[in-house]
């Protein structure tokens, strides 16, 4: 096996650890230490393929956004009605939140130091999520600026999931949690549907 090889095969294998160590545990899980030695290689080791851990658990999360795009758009529904698209939605993201919880609450925990930047790829790559949210939108409120909508909603939504899957209010068990996010994304977008 080639140098080249030998880094390459250790840089797959420093993702795939770090992905089964957050979606076991959590960001908390990560610790450098134990995943070189885990890995079986020199703490500096880790640092020649990747700045930082930073920059690791960003391997880890574009994995974690390509198996949520999939299971968005396995919800997406091309010829169902918009409003019950973005509930659909709704729910296959509450599913796959309440599935793999602790790689979804890396998600939006994770956190740069403040003259850090989110790589450009990685925003595109999340921008990307939102489309599902857009394409229903679009049918609702033809001509308006969906792209910031699509936000909102993906925000509203994820406030429930959030809070509900964290019960930080309450405990509120999964069918009530759905029962609730339906009763609240479809009323929201009746109320987009509703011309001003």
């Amino acid at each position: 096996m080639s140098t080249t090889d030998r880094q390459a095969a250790l840089r797959a294998a420093l993702i795939d650890i770090a992905e089964r160590r957050i979606a076991e545990g959590g960001l908390a899980a990560l610790k450098a230490r134990d995943l070189a030695k885990e890995a079986g290689c020199s703490l500096g080791a880790i640092y020649l393929h990747f700045p930082d851990l930073d920059a690791l658990v960003f391997a880890v999360q574009a994995r974690t956004l390509d198996l949520l795009d999939a299971a968005m758009s396995g919800a997406a529904g091309e010829g169902a009605d918009p409003a019950q698209r973005i509930l659909a939605l709704s729910l296959a993201y509450l599913e796959w939140a309440a599935a793999h919880r602790p790689r979804w609450a890396a998600l939006f925990e994770h956190r740069l130091p403040s003259e850090a930047e989110v790589p450009a790829a990685y925003r595109a790559q999340r921008a990307r999520v939102f489309r599902h949210v857009e394409a229903p939108l679009a049918a609702l409120m033809p001509g308006a600026e969906r792209e910031a909508l699509a936000r909102s909603v993906f925000a509203a939504v994820h406030g429930i999931v959030s809070l509900g899957l964290d019960e930080k209010l309450e405990t509120t068990p999964l069918p009530a949690l759905r029962a609730q996010l339906s009763t609240v994304v479809l009323a929201l977008a009746r109320g987009l549907a509703t011309p001003g």
